[in-house]
């Protein structure tokens, strides 16, 4: 199986993620795996949301980036603070964005544009709070069990 992200690709997601959460109190995770557990992505999205403990930011501002690079299935999944000013739209721009570059096998700049426009919600509605604001949750991309199924 062809690799979804090399190591540079990956370095760069990362450094997409700490440039999108360097303004902001909001935090964004990307998770990868082989196969999606559930039919539905966004149920599996939702499922390592919690797993993550993403749920537990003080401004419940989280999103994550589910992918499972053999099922071909995408979600987005933000946290209610998010999703309360952003809306359905917003998500559903994204992910339309994330397809349009993986239907390119560009998986690096998909998910680097999506991060970085998640990124300027999350500063326009949660911006940086000051010395006080601490980074709640790692900037790693995450993989699931099945990686490398």
């Amino acid at each position: 199986m062809k690799e979804f992200l090399n190591e540079d690709q990956e370095k760069a997601v990362i450094r997409a993620i700490r440039e999108a959460e360097t303004s902001s109190s909001g935090e964004i995770r990307v998770h990868l795996e082989a196969k999606c557990e559930q039919e539905d992505p966004i149920e599996r999205a939702k499922e390592v949301f919690a797993e993550l403990n993403m749920h537990e930011t003080e401004l419940r501002n989280g999103t994550i980036i589910y992918v499972a690079s053999e099922d071909h299935k995408i979600a987005i999944w933000g946290d209610e603070g998010i999703h309360s000013k952003v809306g359905q739209d917003f998500w559903d721009d994204e992910l339309e964005l994330l397809t349009k570059y993986f239907m390119a096998d560009d998986y690096e700049t998909g998910l680097r544009e999506a991060v970085l426009k998640i990124g300027d919600k999350l500063r326009e509605f949660f911006p940086y709070q000051g010395e006080d604001d601490i980074n709640e949750l790692p900037d790693d991309i995450s993989y699931g069990d099945n990686k490398d199924a």
